[in-house]
């Protein structure tokens, strides 16, 4: 048996903003892929994120989980977290 794992490419994009203090706090846009697929996605994100601010502790749980439901899902995602110099 081979250790070669094939690595589909992806069949929707998201990009997932960072909007600020003020709720709700974050936005997802679908660029390209199934439409509904990506409103699906979005639906799951924003419910994990939606009262979240960047800098509370659970977000980077959350983060996490939104980044294995978009492989799963084989959404290549992209964070826009509103300040450039902020580490993820």
């Amino acid at each position: 048996m081979s250790d070669v794992t094939i690595v589909e490419p992806p069949v929707a994009h998201a990009r997932i903003a960072y909007l600020g203090a003020v709720s709700p706090h974050w936005e997802v846009y679908g660029d390209y892929g199934d439409h509904v697929l990506l409103q699906e996605f979005r639906a799951r994100v924003l419910a994990r994120l939606v009262l979240l601010p960047r800098d509370d502790p659970q977000f980077r749980r959350n983060m996490a989980r939104i980044v294995r439901d978009a492989e799963r899902e084989r959404i290549s995602i992209e964070w826009d977290m509103g300040d450039p110099n902020y580490e993820i």
